[in-house]
């Protein structure tokens, strides 16, 4: 599978630990991860993140997903200090805000970090346009400038006309609409997002995944996104984190996690994947930058479903594969797709 360029990071984690029961004496960082963690449970401890290192790309959308128990949320909040870590390094824009003061954290809440989460935590007694405007109201803006960056969300999220109605009044996929606002208004650089989805029934959970991914390609944040669900990570990620018992098995995109599993954890989460409608022609094309010449072209990003499609309509044995910036990237032919959509059923009679 080609190799896709990763964006500089903005948010980087190294080596982080959040030990419920407190690190045992002689901890050492550079020890056996696994090791350490199976003695602290031993002693009674519970090892809810386990030396955890990743990087978030600018712009990149990284799910963090694993089974209720397997430290996701812990690491988020970790990694926005609702939590404090044990050990380890958090990194944004190069800064370990781990060591910050909490006047500094303050600040970088206000202004660089953006918290949604599946309580939608709306202030009962405020309009949506007072619910949006409130942080702003705590940064110290003047009245007249935060009802207009709040009336921007507000439209931004689809909500216009609803201003001056009170989150009782409001459906769920509304509240939600909200507290998106609500968390855009400070225009933060990162963006954790903790189930936000969870609680909504299934056809508005997949409105607001449309959505979220509207906001997210006029907006372009850099994005830690929590979930569960593994269909709403393929559709949302860009990478995806699968998490166990405190410590992250797999770090991949989509395609790979569904193609190559890390175990039989991973495996497992990816077994029921529409591979279809996962995969793109850059999945599994040829790759090489040859002449498209005369064959029919698709872009990269053509889903196979899509693919096989343009096969049946073009009548061709091979197509070329197009990006809009670089031009031919390689070709794909018939039989890699049909190859590519058995493989797992394959793999899982051999097992």
């Amino acid at each position: 599978m080609p190799e896709r360029e990763t964006p500089p990071a903005k948010l980087s984690c190294r080596h982080l630990w959040k030990v419920f029961g407190g690190l045992p004496t002689g901890f050492r960082a550079e020890a056996d991860a696994r090791e350490m963690a199976e003695a602290m449970r031993a002693e009674g401890r519970i090892p809810a993140v386990v030396d955890a290192n990743f990087d978030v790309g600018a712009g990149e959308i990284f799910v963090i997903m694993g089974l209720s128990g397997s430290g996701k949320s812990t690491l988020v909040r970790c990694l926005s200090r609702l939590i404090e870590a044990d050990a380890g390094e958090v990194l944004l824009d190069g800064q370990d805000i781990l060591k910050k003061s909490s006047r500094e954290l303050v600040e970088i809440r206000r202004h660089k970090m953006g918290m949604v989460f599946q309580d939608f935590g709306l202030l009962p007694h405020l309009s949506v346009l007072e619910n949006v405007a409130f942080p702003l109201k705590v940064q110290g803006m003047a009245e007249e400038a935060r009802r207009k960056r709040a009336q921007e969300m507000i439209e931004l999220v689809g909500l216009e006309g609803r201003e001056s109605a009170y989150p009782r009044q409001l459906s769920g996929g509304q509240q939600q609409r909200v507290g998106i606002a609500r968390s855009l208004a400070v225009e933060p650089d990162l963006w954790f997002l903790d189930e936000p989805f969870s609680a909504l029934d299934p056809l508005i959970r997949r409105q607001m995944q449309d959505e979220f991914l509207r906001l997210q390609r006029m907006l372009n944040k850099t994005i830690v996104f929590i979930t569960h669900d593994f269909m709403e990570a393929l559709k949302l990620a860009d990478r995806i984190a699968i998490m166990k018992d405190g410590e992250i098995v797999q770090i991949a995109p989509p395609a790979e996690i569904v193609l190559r599993p890390a175990d039989a954890y991973v495996a497992e989460f990816a077994s029921e994947a529409p591979l279809s409608r996962l995969l793109t022609a850059r999945d599994v094309m040829t790759p090489g930058a040859a002449a498209a010449g005369d064959l029919p072209k698709v872009p990269a990003g053509m889903t196979l479903d899509d693919v096989t499609a343009e096969f049946l309509r073009s009548g061709a044995e091979r197509l070329a594969v197009m990006d809009a910036e670089r031009g031919c990237v390689g070709t794909v032919a018939s039989e890699e797709v049909a190859r590519a959509v058995a493989r797992r059923d394959a793999d899982r009679e051999s097992a």
